[in-house]
């Protein structure tokens, strides 16, 4: 692993077990390594990370856009805590900012961006969505991770009825090798649908 100031690319998939986890949700490895595959962050991007959690994708994210910044929207004061101290053990704290908030509002305070991903919406996803269709800069991405199947006909729905967006969609289901008593098992993990949409 890298901390983004050495000159060489930092590559995702932070072990989850490194991560301060309390007991906030967190974007697991395999998630978050596909997700920020899709977000195509750059060097010098500009990322804002709605419904951060524990920090877990905005600490990748930092370690990934090392001339650019991050902005973590996290509405419990929690999980607020819990990604400032991860952004310090991952040193990424000087480029990694956490607004403590509820999305759409919370957007307010940044102007533009290259990146938006979201892990949770709070209900807002359409006004979130307005919001970000109104800021992103051309050529920008949007990374949604959802778990039910409303949440992404929502957002489906959104992208159709905007032609601004070029967009597709995946479901993964991952498993983990775990023990059952003295055999070795795989146990499934939930399932995530993650949704990619391009600034056309």
């Amino acid at each position: 692993m890298h901390n983004g100031g050495d000159g060489i690319m930092h590559i995702p998939g932070i072990s989850d077990d490194l991560f301060i986890r309390g007991n906030v949700p967190m974007t697991k490895e395999e998630i978050r390594i596909l997700t920020l595959c899709k977000a195509s962050i750059r060097s010098d991007s500009i990322v804002l990370d709605i419904g951060a959690g524990t920090g877990s994708l905005s600490v990748e994210a930092a370690l990934m856009a090392e001339k650019g910044h991050v902005y973590a929207i996290e509405r419990k004061p929690e999980a607020a805590a819990l990604i400032r101290k991860n952004a310090a053990k991952f040193n990424v704290e000087a480029r990694l900012s956490v607004i403590e908030g509820t999305a759409p509002d919370a957007m307010n305070k940044i102007d533009n961006y290259d990146v938006v991903l979201i892990g949770g919406s709070g209900g807002n996803i359409s006004e979130i969505l307005d919001v970000i269709t109104a800021h992103i800069n051309p050529g920008g991405r949007i990374v949604a991770n959802a778990i039910t199947v409303q949440n992404t006909a929502a957002i489906l729905d959104y992208m159709k009825q905007n032609d601004m967006y070029e967009y597709e969609s995946i479901l993964i289901q991952a498993s983990r090798l775990g023990k059952a008593g003295a055999y070795d098992m795989m146990i499934g993990m939930n399932p995530v649908y993650i949704i990619t949409c391009r600034v056309k």
